[in-house]
């Protein structure tokens, strides 16, 4: 039976402040209603993003003693960090998978920042580190951005792209956008996606018909669970994700099998 990993990306957008503790049981709960991967951003107390890993080592420390799940570390995020401080969060040892952003575009009112000078060293770091890339994409055109850094750098398999919609200045949740951007995805990868500011599952679904490997759910990009409804917390919209999978005749990704699709070793 073909399973899809779910990846928790659980804590809200710029400045909402993380309290260890409840952010920790949240995802526990979450890993229990069946999130495979959990997706964290650098940032302090405050919500805010930084260099700092404190923060996001307490989290994943916290987590861990708690509950198996695959460790995915964000070197992304619109800032004033550099590469090298973005890559931080690579020097937790406990990092299994991390983002790697294909390119430049408008994010929201922002310009976020990706040379191909920031994909070469995000990847070469990476694969330093034994850590798979996530290859987040948020046009078409930075697909073909990675296929020009793949022939100066040896990328390992599977490569994994997250396809990231609903951005302000990027790809619109439309299913005609998905089959467009789907076909450009080389045959011989992993492809997920990101539906920032959701509001419907339809999505979702097609995405996952399609075949998707990877779905993101989760704070970051939206609370929505059903029509006038926001969820309270992350697990309650992981909890529907699964009922949906499921009614396709699916089943949610363990860790243990998220590493098995995404040929990852376990590092703690």
């Amino acid at each position: 039976m073909r399973k899809v990993i779910i990846s928790l990306a659980p804590i809200p957008g710029p400045a909402a402040s993380i309290n260890i503790e409840a952010v920790a049981e949240d995802i526990a709960k979450s890993i229990d209603a069946g999130a495979g991967m959990c997706h964290i951003h650098c940032k302090d107390r405050e919500g805010v993003l930084t260099p700092d890993i404190t923060v996001l080592t307490e989290l994943f420390e916290t987590i861990t003693a708690k509950r198996d799940v695959v460790v995915q570390a964000s070197t992304g995020g619109v800032s004033d960090m550099n590469i090298k401080e973005r890559c931080n969060p690579l020097n937790y040892d406990k990092v299994e998978s991390a983002s790697l952003n294909g390119g430049t575009t408008n994010l929201g009112e922002a310009v976020y920042i990706n040379s191909f000078e920031d994909i070469r060293y995000c990847a070469r770091t990476c694969y330093e580190k034994q850590i798979l890339p996530e290859i987040e994409v948020f046009d078409i055109g930075m697909i073909h951005n990675i296929n020009l850094v793949r022939k100066e750098i040896p990328f390992c398999d599977p490569v994994l792209f997250n396809l990231v919609f609903g951005h302000k200045g990027g790809m619109q949740p439309t299913v005609e956008a998905l089959a467009a951007f789907r076909s450009f995805v080389p045959q011989d990868c992993l492809w997920g996606v990101t539906h920032f500011g959701r509001d419907n599952w339809t999505f979702l679904a097609a995405a996952i018909a399609m075949g998707a490997a990877v779905v993101r759910i989760g704070f970051e990009d939206s609370p929505y669970l059903e029509d006038g409804t926001n969820a309270l917390y992350n697990y309650q919209v992981v909890e529907k994700l699964v009922n949906l999978i499921r009614a396709m005749g699916l089943e949610p990704a363990t860790p243990e099998d998220a590493r098995k699709i995404l040929n990852i070793a376990p590092k703690y």
